[in-house]
C-alpha cells in the first residue's frame, strides 16, 4: 500500500509517511493510558498489581512482537506479506475507525474497573468483582481493544505477515482470558457464574 507524508509534519517527522504516524501516534496514546493506570494504582495500593504467569507473558510477549513489526513495515514502507486488497483511503478510514474505538474501550476498561485493575493472575490478592460500566457489555473490554488494534494494523498495512500473527495473538489472549476465568471463578463462585451467563465474552459470545 503506497504511502504519503503529510506536509504539516513533514518538517517535524521527516520521512515518515501517513501510516507509520498514525500508529506512532496511537502507541503513544495507548501505552500512555496502560502505563499511568499502572503507576498510579500501584502507588495507590502499595503492591504489586501485575502477576507473574505464563499465559500472561507470551500474550505480552506476542502483542509487543505485533507491534514492533507494525512499526517496523510502517517506518520502512515494506512490501513484504503486502496484498493490497482496499484502496488506501478506504483502509485508512477503517483502520483510523478501529483505533479510535481501540482508544474509547481501551480508556473506558481501565476507569470502569478502577482498584481492581490488574495485569495477569496475582494469586492471594481478592478484587471486587465489577460488572456495570464497560463490563456490562464484554467481560473483556480490554483485551477487546488489543483486538480492534491488531485488526486496525493489519488493515492500515494491509499485510498477510501481520494478519498471521494477529491471529496467534488472538490465541494467546484467548488462553490468557480462560486462565483468569478458572481464577474469578474461584474467587467470586456463584456471582462470577450469573455475570458470566449475563455478558459475553467479548461481545456477544
Amino acid at each position: 500500500m503506497p504511502t504519503r507524508n503529510w506536509d504539516a509534519t513533514a518538517s517535524v517527522l521527516p520521512g515518515v509517511n501517513d501510516t507509520a504516524l498514525v500508529i506512532l501516534l496511537h502507541q503513544l496514546l495507548f501505552q500512555g493510558m496502560f502505563l499511568t493506570k499502572n503507576f498510579t494504582l500501584r502507588r495507590k495500593l502499595g503492591q504489586p498489581i501485575r502477576g507473574s504467569n505464563r499465559e500472561a507473558n507470551l500474550a505480552i510477549a506476542c502483542l509487543a512482537l505485533f507491534i514492533g513489526l507494525a512499526l517496523l513495515l510502517a517506518l520502512t514502507d515494506s512490501t513484504v506479506g503486502r496484498i493490497a486488497l482496499l484502496p488506501e483511503p478506504v483502509a485508512m478510514a477503517l483502520g483510523l475507525s478501529l483505533l479510535a474505538a481501540n482508544l474509547l474501550v481501551g480508556l473506558a476498561s481501565l476507569r470502569h474497573l478502577g482498584d481492581s485493575w490488574r495485569v495477569g493472575v496475582i494469586d492471594g490478592q481478592r478484587t471486587k468483582l465489577v460488572q456495570d460500566g464497560i463490563y456490562g457489555v464484554t467481560r473483556n473490554p480490554y483485551f477487546f481493544a488489543y483486538l480492534l488494534l491488531c485488526a486496525a494494523y493489519t488493515i492500515l498495512l494491509q499485510n498477510l505477515v501481520l494478519l498471521l500473527l494477529a491471529l496467534v495473538c488472538f490465541a494467546l489472549i484467548h488462553v490468557m482470558i480462560l486462565r483468569e476465568e478458572r481464577h474469578l471463578a474461584a474467587m467470586h463462585g456463584e456471582a462470577y457464574h450469573r455475570y458470566r451467563q449475563r455478558v459475553g465474552r467479548y461481545l456477544l459470545f
